[in-house]
């Protein structure tokens, strides 16, 4: 069936190229009822180039990652590669000041930063007098964590996922207890200074560090 459909339109592109498509009406037309030509109008029209979208159809995998927005803090705990450079290469745990100790260059300050951000800054530094073209790779190998209270079976503090929303980290925290409230649900995130909580429904997005709280139920 494919190759029907394929010796088809090398057809209608050998008729559009040799302008039989201009002739009284073809056997294109009288079994699909259009012209080869139009057919050709409509590929045209709907083509995706990597002119029209920026991306190239290639690259659109490779340009996700699900991390790449992710702002590091204490607990996070990182793998940093050097090529070739054994020495250098480790893997860490940040501390509660958001930190790092990294032979030669010593203590870096990573909270707040994304993995790309921290990997530009000690190619950056590894550049300044120690190496001369340094390949350096950050990964995240655990997410610190969240956090869920209140009436969850196993409440304490659980590693952060990408994505992760309110109903996964009850379902991490043993699910709700019989005395729980599907409603009262509170939220508060790490970065807010105020410390407000929020009210969550089950499919809001949680942050890494974020505090879950389930309330009872009152029926």
């Amino acid at each position: 069936m494919h190759n029907f459909f394929a010796r088809v339109l090398l057809a209608a592109l050998l008729m559009i190229m040799t302008g039989t498509s201009q002739a009284a009406p073809t056997w294109w037309e009288r079994l699909f009822g259009v012209s080869p030509v139009a057919v050709s109008h409509v590929a045209e029209r709907y083509r995706v180039t990597e002119n029209d979208t920026g991306v190239s159809n290639q690259s659109l995998d490779s340009t996700f990652s699900p991390s790449s927005d992710y702002k590091l803090g204490p607990g996070d705990r990182l793998s940093i590669t050097v090529f070739n450079e054994k020495e250098l290469s480790l893997e860490v745990r940040l501390t509660d000041a958001g930190t790092l100790a990294y032979p030669l260059l010593g203590e870096i300050r990573a909270q707040g930063m994304t993995i790309g951000k921290l990997q530009e800054q000690l190619t950056t530094q590894l550049k300044s007098g120690y190496l001369v073209n340094p390949q350096v790779y950050v990964t995240i190998l655990e997410y610190r964590q969240f956090f869920v209270n209140g009436e969850v079976n196993k409440p304490g503090g659980f590693a952060y996922q990408p994505g992760l929303t309110v109903r996964k980290a009850i379902s991490l925290a043993g699910g709700f207890t019989p005395r729980a409230s599907y409603t009262k649900i509170f939220i508060i995130h790490e970065d807010d200074p105020a410390g407000q909580a929020r009210s969550a429904s089950l499919d809001a997005v949680l942050r890494p560090g974020d505090i879950l709280t389930i309330e009872q139920s009152f029926f």
